[in-house]
């Protein structure tokens, strides 16, 4: 993780270098919104409200696309921040895939067809889908959102330094970082994983974003090789590692999960052998959140080794210590998602019904898997709420993090209300014009 020296041919900075790190984890990314949000409003509250305060921002699976968007509006942070409430409070599944009848069928239908009576339909290609659902709304609507054609101009205006965008081959096994700057920063191969330079696109991000099973594959090009690209998050055992190998100092991390359960047992009524729900929400969790956790040990491990070393031992590494602070979900979003199951269009609560997802509330079971699919106001908003209160409640430790005053400046509340309804605005207008187009 932390196993960069100082990227090469990098100018002195006038300060820390701050990194943000976006992890996925499909309508759970709403949560990031949510932090970045209070994160804003503390931002103002310290009398910053220009710029961007993460001039490096690294994005996998649904935080990729979070991350794309604050890149390619560094220019202004707070309107970016607002533009991104606005569309996870407003976003709905048929933006995201088909969850029509027809589209169910198409897709989801025909792949659970083809898991139980596969065998005898094996010689008929054309029937073989390539994914659970079909995620074409995706890139559709990120092509109207996202304006990628910005990035080399917040790059080459400082307002970025560099984004970085993870995807998993699975053409070669290799876990990948597609990274985008105008500083001389020399691409890093370590086990199973390597950083690749190149322009970013929106195809990167559904790349990215394709979770297993679920989401098709997308083809992208290394090197000059064509090569099939699933979710960033497999095969991802270092999820800092590409801001550091950026040149970040310090890291701040929006998970979308918890990351430690509280002490006991959880205690569950046992109703039988797991479903197929059950077992892919278990799959995926692991996916997206036990890395993250490791890696965030191992710096700290690696944090306090480098404290008791020397000032020439520590000269002789190639280690450095880094500053990180982890805001995550003080909630399980499975429970938080069980409340909101009936949300999902009919075609799609039939679809999971059969994979095993039954019930709501307390009495929900598989809402783990649901849990990454519910790309419905009713959920992202309560995220999206949650996601604030926790970095409020952390208020002192964020302030100290990036160096904010504990104390507002003196301002005029009439002023700052009329600033903040003007963001909102702004931010309201832009995303109408986007979606209508």
């Amino acid at each position: 993780m932390i196993d960069a020296p100082i990227p090469n041919g990098l100018a002195p900075a006038p300060g820390p270098l701050t990194g943000l790190i976006l992890t996925g984890g499909g309508a759970r990314a709403a949560y990031q919104v949510g932090v970045l949000a209070a994160l804003a409003q503390l931002r103002r509250d310290a009398g910053s409200c220009g710029g961007n305060p993460f001039p490096i921002i690294a994005g996998t699976s649904a935080g990729a696309i979070n991350a794309a968007t604050l890149a390619c509006q560094a220019d202004d942070f707070c309107s970016a921040v607002d533009g991104l409430v606005y569309i996870w409070q407003n976003i709905h599944v048929d933006q995201v895939y088909a969850a029509d009848s027809f589209g169910v069928i198409r897709t989801g239908a025909r792949w659970m067809t083809m898991m139980s009576i596969g065998w005898a339909l094996a010689r008929w290609r054309r029937s073989r889908p390539r994914s659970l659902l079909d995620n074409a709304p995706l890139g559709e609507l990120l092509r109207r959102w996202i304006r990628m054609d910005r990035l080399p101009r917040m790059i080459a205006q400082g307002h970025m330094r560099a984004l970085a965008i993870s995807g998993s081959s699975y053409t070669s096994g290799q876990h990948v970082t597609f990274y985008q700057t105008d500083q001389n920063i020399l691409p890093w191969q370590r086990s199973q994983r390597l950083a690749v330079r190149c322009e970013l696109s929106v195809e990167h991000l559904m790349a990215s974003s394709a979770i297993p099973f679920i989401f098709p594959a997308e083809l992208l090009d290394l090197d000059g090789h064509p090569e099939w690209f699933g979710d960033g998050s497999m095969r991802q055992s270092a999820p800092i590692s590409p801001a550091v190998h950026l040149g970040a100092d310090k890291v701040l991390v929006i998970g979308a999960g918890r990351m430690h359960e509280p002490p006991g047992r959880r205690t569950t009524q046992i109703t039988g052998h797991p479903t197929m729900a059950q077992i892919a929400g278990h799959a995926l969790s692991n996916i997206f959140l036990d890395a993250l956790a490791v890696d965030v040990e191992r710096l700290e491990r690696i944090n306090s080794t480098l404290s008791i070393l020397s000032p020439e031992q520590r000269r002789n590494t190639p280690l450095r210590p880094i500053d990180v602070l982890v805001i995550a979900p003080s909630r399980r979003l499975d429970d938080l998602a069980a409340e909101h199951q009936s949300a999902l269009p009919a075609p799609m609560r039939a679809l999971l019904r059969s994979a095993g997802v039954s019930g709501e509330g307390k009495a929900a079971s598989g809402s783990a898997l649901t849990s990454y699919l519910l790309f419905e106001p009713s959920f992202t908003n309560e995220l999206i709420n949650l996601g604030m209160s926790d970095t409020l409640a952390r208020r002192a430790e964020v302030q100290r993090f990036f160096g904010w005053p504990t104390q507002p400046p003196s301002v005029d509340p009439a002023a700052m209300r009329r600033r903040k309804a003007g963001f909102a605005e702004a931010a309201r207008e832009a995303a109408a014009t986007k979606i209508a187009a």
